[in-house]
């Protein structure tokens, strides 16, 4: 029996945090708080535990372990004193799947309008999986995928069933 093309894990433990502000004003803040520098447009910086990524110019995602929320958020809103901002706690609005493997590439082009040759190293690309909002970035052997919780049913059928045996994209 065929193998399937990628495995496609439902990752649990991470929490998420948006971010709202001027970065032009806020951003060296921002920084300080997470742990980590403003990525460009539209990227993802990582140390391998948390990741921040470029969402809408005023808009950021850090994504890390769940332990680490309070403290978070706390250091965030202490670094925003004072500027229009928003620090919100999404972890329960997200669900995240892990697609990984030789060919994720190919689950993940059977679903999303995204040149993924294209996608640089440390790029993240907000489009849809099928018919829900996602956003993508590469990890270590394959993407990350983060979609609405309400939608995480359906976003683990069509990204199991796209990684079905047998159904690898002709080659480009």
């Amino acid at each position: 029996m065929a193998e399937a093309l990628a495995t496609i894990t439902r990752v649990e433990g991470l929490a998420m945090i948006a971010i709202r502000a001027d970065l032009s004003r806020a951003g060296d803040a921002i920084a300080e708080a997470a742990g980590l520098a403003i990525p460009g447009a539209p990227r993802i910086v990582t140390d391998g535990r948390r990741a921040l990524g470029w969402m809408s110019p005023d808009e950021l995602l850090l994504v890390l372990p769940t332990a680490d929320l309070s403290e978070a958020v706390a250091a965030l809103n202490g670094a925003l004193t004072g500027e229009h901002a928003l620090v919100a706690d999404m972890s329960d609005a997200r669900a995240v799947f892990d697609v990984t493997g030789p060919h994720a590439g190919d689950v993940i082009a059977k679903l999303m309008p995204v040149d993924l040759d294209g996608l640089p190293p440390d790029g993240l690309r907000r489009s849809r999986a099928a018919q829900t909002a996602a956003a993508l970035w590469r990890i270590d052997g394959g993407y990350r995928l983060i979609g609405f919780r309400s939608t995480a049913d359906y976003l683990g059928l069509i990204l199991k069933n796209a990684a079905i045996p047998g159904s690898r994209l002709a080659p480009r």
